[in-house]
């Protein structure tokens, strides 16, 4: 724009000469070389004014009437000639003469969302020995590192790339100075943590153990486990780790290791590929060639093994430094190591026999080794499973004699079993005998003592009939007495007679007449016709009764 109105001002002025030189009078020859001076300043002026948009920067470079940079630099920052530290801010600026300063303006640094801006400076100190990054800015002094006057200045930036980077967002910089590349962010996904390795800083003093066996703490100390994990502006693992989550990270100062921290199981069984299974959600489980073992009365044979293990948060930075993440060749070749040796120790002290029948304890044993073993790298060792023990080929003829062997030995016990269930058997029905025959006797006896007392009750009843019976014949004696000795014994005989009469229904009618000596009838032959009849009839009675019973039938004797 500055060229474009000192051009204009040029062509005007140049005009105004032609004029004043071909003026008709003085006074038109004044007036154009007036004009001509006029334009020349105005366009000398206008051409010394720069704008700048809102979403752009102005970067300045000097081209004359200053000194040269020296020592190497390229950014000046005291008003040598060449590309300038400051930079113009949106607006109109006046004063930079298009002979004396070129202005070029840029779009904004913009970092996009999900992105992170990495940054190399072109001028600065030197790096220190031995690195290849500039170390990280304070996060409170960030914002002053991005005006290049400080940064080559007061800040002391260093050339070269930078640890610190741009996180999502537009920034007014002086591209000239600063390059930013534009990287994806680092996104930890559940069941991670990322251990970060930083490539600059000082060597780290954090010497740190693994603490207990199995336990996974770390503790403090000095010992032949010791390792040694960096902090803040120390080169190195570092020690802090990152949980899932996304992290401007700058993946060329830092190493980003991804360790799966979830639960993990190592199967070692027969006809696997010797390359671990994996997947997008990580290698849950991981295939490994069998473990073949060899007891001490010379049976080799394949087992089995299932290995459980997890690497807590705390503990990845061990794993990192001592076998580059969970997924190397160096991690696989410590555990399978680790697993293999165990096993084959523990079955060097058994026999093939003691081996197949003590799994639990082998497993007991094996996990307690091997959480020993793999707890210097930083992995616990959560469970130890045994499979299939041996197959036809190995132990198939042990396992024959022993399964012929415990076949015998249960045949003799259904014998015995059944020995015992027949002595009980017989057992029983001695017992069910005796309880019948004790049933019979108490049955008899309580008949027996129910007979006596019928018995007993019989004779009470037959003793008060006697009883009865004499009472009232005494009673019926003295009765007869008094009848007697009041009407006389004859008379008294004729009322009992009468009564009987009347009690029985005999017929009065004499059927048996006695006759006595004389003609006529007498008193006592009259009675003895009543005496007569009433003992036939009472005879008559009693042969109808007993020749029929209750039942009407006539009795047959």
């Amino acid at each position: 724009m500055g060229e474009t109105f000192l051009l204009v001002g040029i062509t005007m002025a140049v005009l105004c000469l032609v004029g004043a030189f071909k003026g008709p009078s003085a006074l038109a020859r004044s007036a154009s070389a007036v004009g001509a001076v006029f334009f020349l300043l105005g366009g000398l002026l206008l051409s010394s004014v720069q704008y700048v948009a809102s979403d752009q920067v102005g970067i300045v470079t000097r081209n004359a009437l200053g000194p040269s940079l020296k020592d190497g630099k390229i950014i000046a920052v005291d008003g040598e000639m060449g590309v300038q530290a400051d930079v113009l801010a949106p607006g109109w600026h006046v004063g930079y003469w298009p002979v004396m300063y070129t202005v070029r303006t840029v779009p904004l640094t913009v970092v996009e969302s999900d992105n992170v801006g990495l940054i190399e400076t072109r001028d600065g100190l030197p790096l220190e020995d031995g690195q290849l990054f500039a170390p990280e800015w304070p996060r409170e002094n960030f914002q002053r590192m991005l005006d290049a006057r400080y940064f080559l200045t007061e800040g002391g930036g260093r050339k070269g790339k930078q640890a610190s980077v741009l996180t999502p967002g537009k920034y007014r910089i002086n591209t000239e100075l600063f390059r930013v590349t534009a990287v994806k962010q680092t996104e930890v996904v559940a069941g991670e943590v990322a251990v970060l390795k930083a490539n600059y800083g000082t060597p780290p003093t954090q010497k740190v153990r693994i603490g207990q066996v199995g336990s996974g703490v770390i503790a403090e100390g000095d010992d032949e486990q010791i390792v040694r994990l960096a902090g803040p502006g120390e080169m190195g693992v570092r020690r802090d780790v990152l949980p899932p989550g996304k992290y401007p990270i700058n993946t060329d100062a830092f190493t980003v290791t991804e360790v799966w921290t979830t639960q993990m199981v190592a199967h070692y069984t027969k006809g696997v590929a010797t390359n671990p299974s994996s997947s997008s959600s990580g290698p849950s489980i991981q295939e490994e060639q069998e473990i073949t073992v060899r007891t001490s009365d010379g049976f080799t044979f394949p087992v089995d093994v299932r290995v459980e293990y997890i690497i807590e948060p705390r503990n990845a930075p061990i794993v990192v430094e001592k076998l580059g993440d969970d997924e190397s060749e160096r991690f696989r070749n410590v555990l399978n190591s680790a697993v293999r040796a165990t096993f084959r120790n523990n079955a060097e002290t058994v026999r093939a026999l003691d081996y197949v029948q003590q799994r639990s304890q082998q497993e007991s044993q094996s996990l307690s080794n091997l959480a020993e073993e793999l707890s210097r790298y930083g992995i616990t060792v959560t469970a130890v499973r045994i499979g299939n023990v041996g197959d036809e080929q190995s132990l198939g003829l042990l396992l024959k004699t022993q399964t012929d062997r415990e076949i015998a030995k249960q045949e003799q016990l259904t014998f015995k079993e059944q020995q015992r269930a027949a002595e009980e058997k017989k057992q029983l029905s001695r017992a069910q005998q005796e309880a019948e025959e004790e049933k019979r006797l108490a049955t008899s006896a309580y008949a027996v003592k129910i007979a006596d007392e019928v018995k007993k009750s019989r004779v009470t009843e037959a003793q008060a009939e006697a009883e009865s019976i004499r009472i009232r014949a005494e009673a019926q004696a003295d009765a007869y007495r008094l009848i007697a000795e009041q009407v006389g014994s004859t008379q008294a005989a004729m009322i009992e007679m009468l009564k009987i009469v009347g009690e029985k229904g005999i017929q009065i009618t004499p059927r048996v007449f006695i006759n006595g000596g004389g003609s006529g009838v007498s008193g006592d032959s009259v009675n003895a016709a009543f005496v007569g009849t009433i003992l036939e009839t009472l005879v008559s009675k009693d042969e109808t009764t007993t020749a029929r019973p209750a039942g009407g039938e006539p009795r047959r004797d």
